[in-house]
Order: structure tokens, then sequence, then C-alpha cells
């Protein structure tokens, strides 16, 4: 990689304006993405997070989005989860062990990007178009390779 991994904002910006090219309806000041079967793909990033937030956010599927002036409450179908740092393994193991949440929330961990290594650990086992698009995305765009979290070492603290 010869210049430095962005800021995760910047990430789903350029990202959401490459989805915008594909016809998928985005939000200039939220990140969410909408597809032509009317689902609605929500990407959330954070530094930590703590385990009844998580469950909370992860087994709530509603979510209020901006439309001009007022607001309208939609279903997301999909939420992915953005990491700079190390997500904490509790929330690994639960995604893993959940077959319910797995199918609904992907995880990737892009702290190595910020420390100058390709390969990042997920756990996406949901049928969204948008985050399939989005690990190519970052596959071609930016040199990173994805592992499946089982395939790479828990940090030990």
């Amino acid at each position: 990689m010869n210049f430095p991994f962005p800021t995760v904002w910047r990430l789903i910006d350029n990202f959401k304006e490459q989805c915008r090219l594909t016809g998928w309806e985005t939000c200039e000041t939220e990140d969410w993405i909408k597809t032509e079967d009317n689902k609605y793909h929500s990407f959330l990033w954070t530094q930590t997070i703590h385990p009844s937030t998580f469950e909370k956010i992860a087994k709530n599927r509603k979510c209020g989005i901006r439309r001009g002036n007022s607001y309208e409450v939609v279903n997301i179908s999909y939420t992915g989860w953005l990491f700079q740092e190390r997500p904490p393994e509790f929330l690994i193991s639960w995604i893993k062990e959940n077959t319910e949440l797995s199918q609904k929330n992907a995880i990737f961990d892009l702290s190595c990007m910020y420390t100058g290594k390709n390969i990042c650990r997920k756990i996406n086992e949901t049928k969204s178009s948008v985050f399939k698009e989005f690990e190519h995305f970052l596959e071609e765009g930016w040199n990173i390779e994805f592992k499946h979290a089982d395939e790479l070492p828990t940090l030990t603290t």
C-alpha cells in the first residue's frame, strides 16, 4: 500500500459514492445504503462497545432515518460493524455462536490496517450484497485481505 489508509469516516464516504454509482440509495449525513430490493444496510463504526449496547443495537432492527425535514422509521436488514481498534473477543464469540445475530450483523476488524498490515478479521455470514461489495471495495482499492475471525489468532491480554 503506497498511501495511508483513510479514516473510517472517509472510507465509508468513498464506499457510499461507489454505491450511488451502482444505483443504490445513500445518505450524505448517515451511514446507510438502500438497495434495489428496498433493504437497508447500516454501517456503524466504533472503537469499543459495551455488551448491553451491542445487544440492543444488534437485535433492534429499527432505525430513524432523515428524509428531507422529517424522519422515517425503517427496518434495517443488515448492520455492519466497523472497528478501528480490535473488537472485544466477547463480541466475536457472541456473533459466531448466535445464528440470528450472525445472519443480520457483520463485523469488520480494520484495526490491522491502521498498524500497516493488510490482513483483517471479519465475520460476515449475512446475505448482504452491500457488505460483500464493501469487502470487494476494500480488497480492490486498498489491497486488504479478509480472513474469517476463526482463521486468525485472538489477542491475549
